[in-house]
């Protein structure tokens, strides 16, 4: 049995907590709204955003003391926004008093120098406070992980003995989790996808059909594949769970945020009115500026997010990005 806390009371901070009980772990999430920490302990749910018929097991328990949450844990758990990861860190390294294990579960960017979450920790937290880094990520919504369906992900850490662990520690029989080693590629794969189904989204909003969706997800693929071998993953890498399973799930569903938030973009054939009304966070949209970005410096063609970016950065329309992908010079498609 391991002790272990969850930073983060949202959907699957709290889907992952129940994982681990059943797993037999002693858990606690931190949370910073009150209500739902008091929701967890009293009713044994997750109201907000789980509805009034999903109960926890009682053994489950939150805290909005981050303290209290910490002491004599060996695993912490980050489920929260990329955008928070640095002043969360900030408060968590004061008040470890071991070492730890950080398991990273956001598919992001840094928000500040756009670095991979791993990268982010290491440089955050000191060597003497941690394990190896590991990144639970693969192709999963939390809305389907409470109801203990079936889900297969990865713990991806440059150290395999590390991976192996943390995977034994998630596995039941509804959660297999997988040991990888490509941290490069799988980070900046399930970080990628996220963009990808925002642009899947927006062929939904604009009322394409299923031709158009499958060349927007081989295409998006083979970009996510030019990117990330570029910066040292594996290809092999974006043909598994935190590649293809990870795009598919993330651009066909409408459990995705991104793949909604691209939906609304595409209905409304620009992005206005998204930016002024959206209040969840879409780790997709910021992925399309960083990677625009890190391809434009390092000469990387990568057509689909060049067009997101022309669509959420300056304004153009999606209907009239499309064209211009269609009509780009032919060539091979192993180029």
């Amino acid at each position: 049995m391991k002790r272990i806390v969850v930073i983060g009371s949202g959907t699957w901070g709290t889907a992952l907590a129940q994982v681990l009980n059943d797993n037999g772990n002693d858990v606690i999430i931190y949370g910073n709204d009150p209500k739902q920490v008091n929701d967890i302990n009293e009713n044994h749910k997750n109201s907000f955003f789980f509805g009034d018929e999903m109960i926890l097991d009682d053994k489950i328990k939150a805290t909005c003391d981050l303290k209290l949450a910490l002491k004599d844990r060996d695993i912490i758990i980050l489920s929260i926004p990329t955008a928070v990861y640095r002043a969360v860190l900030g408060q968590i390294v004061p008040l470890l008093e071991k070492k730890v294990i950080f398991i990273n579960t956001a598919k992001g960017f840094d928000t500040e120098k756009d670095m991979r979450l791993s990268d982010l920790i290491r440089e955050l937290v000191p060597e003497e406070k941690r394990h190896p880094i590991v990144s639970l990520i693969g192709p999963s919504h939390a809305e389907e992980v409470i109801v203990r369906d079936l889900t297969c992900v990865c713990a991806v850490s440059v150290d395999l003995d590390t991976s192996m662990e943390i995977a034994g520690l998630f596995s039941n029989e509804y959660f297999r989790v997988y040991a990888n080693t490509d941290e490069v590629g799988s980070e900046i794969g399930v970080a990628m996808k996220n963009a990808i189904a925002i642009a899947s989204g927006i062929l939904e909003g604009l009322k394409f059909g299923d031709n158009a969706r499958a060349a927007l997800c081989t295409r998006g693929l083979a970009e996510i594949v030019r990117f990330g071998k570029h910066f040292g993953g594996k290809a092999g890498t974006y043909l598994g769970l935190t590649g293809l399973g990870d795009l598919i799930v993330t651009c066909y569903s409408f459990h995705s945020r991104n793949f909604t938030a691209g939906m609304q973009i595409g209905k409304e054939d620009g992005v206005e009115n998204f930016f002024k009304t959206n209040t969840k966070t879409v780790e997709g949209i910021r992925t399309i500026k960083v990677v625009y970005e890190m391809a434009q410096r390092e000469g990387i063609e990568l057509p689909i997010i060049s067009s997101l970016y022309s669509i959420v950065y300056q304004g153009h329309k999606p209907s009239e990005e499309i064209p211009h992908l269609m009509s780009r010079p032919i060539r091979s498609e192993r180029d």
